[in-house]
């Protein structure tokens, strides 16, 4: 029994854990990277807004923060009705400068999964 109960103690203690602070994604430049993909962006974030350069080509987000590990991005400037939805941003885990991510369009079966890198 008593080897059970190391074993566990060690499991537990071994597992990886998030260093650094998440609230510190909140606010900055990012340089986003879609997984499996050679596709990125950048990122300057606010308090209420992000702007996203993709191929010199600027976009401005209204961002919405549900808790640390969860935001919502609506385009300013819908010109579409897939501009117009909200985007979904849940972080999985992070480090001191970098997060990963799960993304989708509300109401959306397709997920996107990246990292966002401080700059």
């Amino acid at each position: 029994m008593k080897y059970i109960v190391i074993i566990l103690i060690l499991i537990i203690t071994s597992c990886k854990k998030n260093t650094g602070d998440i609230s510190q994604f909140k606010t900055g430049t990012f340089k986003t990277f879609l997984e499996d993909s050679d596709v990125s962006s950048i990122a300057v974030r606010d308090d209420s807004i992000q702007i996203e350069t993709y191929k010199n080509r600027k976009d401005t987000f209204a961002i919405e923060w549900k808790s640390n590990f969860e935001y919502v991005l609506t385009k300013t400037n819908p010109k579409t009705v897939l501009d117009s939805t909200p985007f979904h941003v849940k972080i999985t885990g992070f480090t001191n400068n970098s997060y990963t991510f799960k993304a989708s369009y509300k109401g959306s079966n397709f997920k996107q999964k990246g990292r966002a890198v401080r700059q």
